[in-house]
């Protein structure tokens, strides 16, 4: 596969950047992380921050990516978590929502004014990742979905990158609750548009000056193209040259990192 020249990088104007895999992995910060953003700055190049992991507040990226020394604003960030309560609050305003999630993912729907209960009926079981995950939570969420209610899931990633390997991801979960309940999720996160579509809405940029950046093929770089933008792969987290040679899915651009992007800008 011939991908496009570095020298075509000049054209674009904005990035959606994922961040697990591309900035940092677990809680290390990739190399060459505080100059990419000094480059972004820079030219500029307009960003926004846009995750499938809903497992934190964007208040909490923040801090985090202060703590590498890379300074970013609330706003500049988007994660799976806010997008699917925007969604719900617009679709099922109100509604009842049992979650199986973190804390972050709760607050986000308490704060779109969606009732988050734990016990009882339900009109909508919301799942993203759960670090604290046990057989309790996948049965109580397997009855209420067989009950009814709608069965959302933030994001479909089946692994998660870390210090140690890959873990499983949220859709490893998903796939477990579809199997159980017989009923598949409605998928909020990435690849589906919803988090490229505000990303580009909030940079003010149509789709073709834009690209997208991430590490994985099945949600970073198949979301951006069906949103219409361009596509850039770093070989940093889940994905590796054996899986893309094998893949339908092909970016137009390909780096082993960040900092060999940075090096390769225009």
């Amino acid at each position: 596969m011939a991908y496009r020249s570095p020298d075509q990088l000049r054209d674009i104007r904005g990035l959606v950047i994922d961040m697990d895999g591309v900035l940092w992995r677990g809680d290390t910060p990739m190399p060459g992380l505080v100059a990419f953003f000094d480059l972004l700055r820079r030219r500029p190049i307009r960003f926004r921050l846009a995750t499938n992991n809903p497992t934190r507040t964007p208040q909490q990226y923040v801090a985090k990516l202060a703590g590498m020394g890379v300074s970013v604003t609330e706003d500049e960030i988007l994660t799976s978590a806010v997008v699917t309560a925007q969604y719900l609050s617009h679709e099922s305003p109100g509604a009842r929502v049992h979650v199986v999630g973190t804390a972050s993912l709760r607050q986000a729907l308490a704060d779109h004014g969606l009732q988050v209960c734990d016990n009882g009926s339900a009109d909508v079981v919301v799942v993203g990742l759960d670090p604290q995950l046990t057989y309790a939570k996948l049965a109580e969420a397997t009855l209420l979905i067989r009950a009814g209610a709608r069965f959302v899931g933030c994001n479909p990633d089946a692994t998660l990158p870390s210090e140690r390997g890959l873990l499983p991801g949220n859709g490893a979960t998903l796939a477990y609750l579809h199997t159980a309940s017989g009923v598949a999720p409605l998928i909020i996160g990435k690849p589906e548009r919803a988090i490229f579509d505000a990303a580009l809405a909030a940079m003010e940029l149509p789709a073709g000056d834009a690209a997208t950046l991430g590490d994985r093929l099945e949600t970073d770089i198949l979301g951006g193209q069906r949103a219409g933008m361009h596509s850039i792969l770093v070989l940093s987290g889940a994905t590796d040259r054996t899986m893309l040679a094998t893949s339908a899915v092909q970016p137009d651009w390909v780096f082993d990192s960040i900092e060999e992007l940075a090096a390769a800008w225009p």
